[in-house]
């Protein structure tokens, strides 16, 4: 049926609806509403008639009068709310399209919303409106004014669909920020002994349910980073207070962290997800956590350290997504990019990357790694750990303890007959001399060194034992790299480097002319300018020349300097381009080489 017109006492319709007599023979607790209805012409004497006895066959459990009717469709759910505020004089509202502002949005924390199903609808002076749909409960409305902190409540009923929609528009746990999730543990009457002391056993890990506040908290904690961008999570323990900062393009930035109290159930939850042991708090632990967000598998690599107010967690977040990144993704311009791609080409050999912890160097492997990737190449990576999963590659995760070293896998990868190896990190004598037999024996091999530019790569593997002809036979090329932020490409802006910044990256106001330098002021889609980064390479080609000098065990400056006769472009001088261009900035570029001066 259509939804009636509202009528009220005093209409004609009115008064011949106050001659429904409402006597059953057995009391419904919904009387007085039916009367209310029956007063506002809402319904006839026949419709409660076909209602009560429908109520008093047991057919439909748990159902009054008032829900018969609605089931029937002779009333809508506006009506009763309509019948409800009459009966308590209390005004109604209309909640659909409502847009409620934000002061009026924190006026009241969300697991008070959810607790008794209300919704702030204004806010003004000291007094909140909340919009209710059962204003019989005298019980609720005291309770809210007890425990909001604002000088005086005032209430209106709405229908529960629309109080509904409101919640979860506003409230909902897609749209939880951490701040709202802290503000919900620390304020609401939350029980967190389950995690008092932080000695409950797997067992009990077992038993918590995926809808308690504190997973809630943690999960979102991931959530946001990944939303934001960040690389890694730092949730680490001071002395009166738990810091959680997200690194987003190479930079640490502090978000909301939560109470001092919530650190130990914080910490325990992480090494329940990643795999570690809770009981053991002496020592330091590795694990890892996959879990979706956003639609996106990800994958987070967790450590645990302790430290001298409880367990400090890092997670690197590892977004499979960023496998697919070609060369010019990296970076490369189209002259670096040529030159490597003949590199990684090549038949055999060894290739390093080379450069400090956190420029890219993995990035840039597993990069190699796709673009080599075919059916009729077999290919296998030693890694600890091993930070993603790739598709057609047989990757080996080292593990210390039962054995399984970097040369003893390396030793057993070469007899499944590979095309190409990869090594996470050359680190000792033993996994170098392999590493440089593999590449002398027809496999192409592709490792890192951690050395500050490419030249220095060779006296780094000769200081580790490897003999100089061996280096000059088995190297054939060597790139060193940095990260440096990328410019937004939504709110950039043309940039005129000073006087000081083109004397340090060795550029000329032609140059600038000629080129596009660029900067961001900041929007809402980046970081005060930036958004995402981008690599700048040193390439070192290793010819006969160069062959020569590395067996004659030549100083670094030697090597560098015949490496730069050769073409190849320092830290600095790539990075240069790369602000002509616009894509990143001077002071980017600058400190991240400051080791070219």
């Amino acid at each position: 049926m259509a939804e009636a017109p509202v009528k009220y006492a005093g209409s004609p319709a009115a008064s011949e609806s106050r001659r429904i007599q409402v006597i059953p023979t057995v009391a419904v607790k919904d009387d007085y509403l039916v009367e209310t209805l029956a007063d506002m012409g809402l319904v006839t004497e026949d419709d409660v008639a076909i209602a009560r006895a429908e109520v008093e066959s047991g057919e439909f459990e748990d159902q009054g009068v008032v829900d018969r009717l609605l089931a029937a469709q002779i009333i809508a759910p506006a009506h009763v709310t309509q019948a409800k505020a009459m009966q308590f004089g209390i005004e109604t509202v209309d909640l659909g399209g409502m847009v409620l502002a934000d002061e009026t949005v924190q006026q009241m924390p969300r697991h008070i919303v959810k607790k008794y199903n209300v919704v702030p609808v204004f806010y003004q002076d000291g007094i909140l409106t909340v919009a209710l749909s059962d204003p019989s409960d005298l019980d609720l409305m005291d309770s809210l004014q007890h425990q909001l902190k604002v000088a005086t409540v005032d209430f209106r009923v709405a229908t529960e669909e629309q109080i509904d929609a409101l919640i979860q528009k506003y409230y909902s746990t897609a749209d939880e920020t951490v701040s709202n999730m802290i503000q919900d543990i620390t304020e609401g009457e939350i029980d967190l002994g389950f995690v008092k002391g932080n000695e409950f056993g797997d067992a009990d890990a077992e038993e918590l349910e995926s809808d308690a506040p504190l997973i809630k908290l943690v999960n979102t904690v991931i959530a946001d980073a990944f939303k934001a961008r960040a690389s890694d999570i730092h949730i680490e323990p001071m002395e009166k207070r738990v810091q959680v900062r997200y690194r987003v393009d190479g930079c640490l930035q502090e978000v909301n962290s939560p109470p001092k109290r919530l650190q130990n159930a914080i910490i325990s939850r992480l090494k329940i997800q990643s795999g570690m042991s809770i009981a053991e708090r002496r020592i330091p632990q590795d694990g890892r956590i996959q879990l979706e967000v956003m639609g996106k598998p990800i994958d987070l690599r967790v450590n645990s350290l302790p430290t001298t107010h409880g367990e400090s967690i890092v997670m690197r977040i590892l977004d499979k997504s960023g496998l697919s990144l070609g060369l010019a993704e990296l970076g490369f311009l189209t002259d670096d990019q040529q030159s490597f791609e003949r590199l990684i080409g090549l038949p055999d050999g060894i290739i390093l990357v080379t450069g400090p912890t956190g420029s890219g160097k993995t990035t840039t492997l597993y990069s190699c790694l796709n673009y080599i990737n075919r059916p009729d190449r077999k290919i296998i990576t030693v890694e600890d750990p091993v930070e993603y999963v790739l598709a057609g590659i047989n990757q080996v995760q080292v593990n210390n303890a039962a054995g399984l070293t970097f040369s003893t896998a390396l030793r057993a990868m070469l007899r499944q007959a590979p095309n190409v190896v990869m090594l996470g990190e050359i680190r000792d004598q033993e996994t170098a001399t392999i590493a440089i037999n593999a590449s002398l024996t027809g496999h192409l091999v592709f490792s890192t060194l951690h050395t500050n530019d490419a030249p220095s790569a060779v006296s780094r593997l000769i200081d580790i034992g490897i003999k100089p002809f061996l280096v000059a036979s088995a190297a054939r090329g060597i790139m060193a790299q940095r990260l440096v932020r990328a410019i937004c490409k939504k709110c950039n802006e043309p940039y005129q480097p000073t006087e000081r910044e083109m004397k340090t990256l060795g550029i000329t106001q032609e140059m600038v002319d000629a080129g596009n330098p660029r900067k961001g002021p900041g929007c809402k889609d980046c970081t005060n300018g930036y958004r995402g980064r981008k690599g700048i390479f040193e390439v070192f080609l290793i010819d006969d020349n160069v062959r020569k000098l590395i067996y004659d065990k030549v100083s670094n400056t030697v090597l560098r300097a015949r490496a730069r006769e050769m073409g190849m472009r320092s830290l600095r001088e790539d990075g240069a381009r790369k602000v002509l261009i616009g894509m990143t900035s001077p002071e980017e570029v600058i400190e991240a080489t400051v080791g070219d001066e």
